[in-house]
C-alpha cells in the first residue's frame, strides 16, 4: 500500500510539472511605463528594476525554481496580485487620483519597510533597500505625485 501510494504522489508531482501559469514579460517597455512618462533618475530607475518591477511591472525576472511547480503557480499569483496594487508598466492608464494615491502609498510602505515584501528580500538580498534607496525613490514618487496635483 506504501509502495502504491508514492508511485501515485511521484506520478502526480511530475503531472503537475506540466501545467504551467504564463510568463509575466513584455516584449518591449510599454508607452504607459512610469519611467517613460516621468523623469526617472538612472539610480531610481535600478532601484525600481531590482526591487519593485518582478512584482509591479509587466517584465518579470524568473528565477530558476519558478519551473518547479507548485512554486511557479505560487509566484504567478504573487505577481498577478501585486501588478493588481500598482503596475509600473501601465501607470499612464491610471486616472490622476489613482496614480496619486498609488505613489503616495508606494511612498509610505517603503518608509514603513512593508515593500519590497520581507518574503521577496528573503531570496533577492539585493532588493533590501537602504536609507538613501528609500529616500531616492520616495523623493522621486513625491515629486511626480506633486506634479499630477498640480495639473488639476
Amino acid at each position: 500500500m506504501l509502495k502504491k501510494t508514492l508511485l501515485v504522489l511521484a506520478f502526480l508531482a511530475v503531472a503537475i510539472q506540466c501545467v504551467r501559469p504564463a510568463k509575466n514579460r513584455s516584449a518591449a517597455p510599454a508607452p504607459g511605463d512610469i519611467a517613460a512618462l516621468h523623469p526617472t533618475p538612472p539610480e531610481v530607475q535600478a532601484i525600481l528594476a531590482k526591487a519593485c518591477y518582478d512584482c509591479h511591472s509587466d517584465n518579470t525576472r524568473y528565477p530558476w525554481y519558478a519551473e518547479i511547480q507548485p512554486v511557479g503557480w505560487w509566484l504567478a499569483s504573487h505577481v498577478k496580485d501585486g501588478k493588481r496594487h500598482l503596475n509600473f508598466s501601465r501607470f499612464g492608464a491610471y486616472p490622476d487620483i489613482r496614480a496619486a494615491r498609488a505613489l503616495t502609498k508606494t511612498m509610505d510602505e517603503m518608509e514603513d519597510h512593508e515593500m519590497p515584501l520581507a518574503s521577496y528580500t528573503l531570496i533577492h538580498r539585493d532588493a533590501v533597500l537602504t536609507p538613501a534607496e528609500i529616500a531616492a525613490v520616495t523623493q522621486w514618487a513625491g515629486a511626480i505625485r506633486d506634479r499630477i496635483a498640480a495639473q488639476k
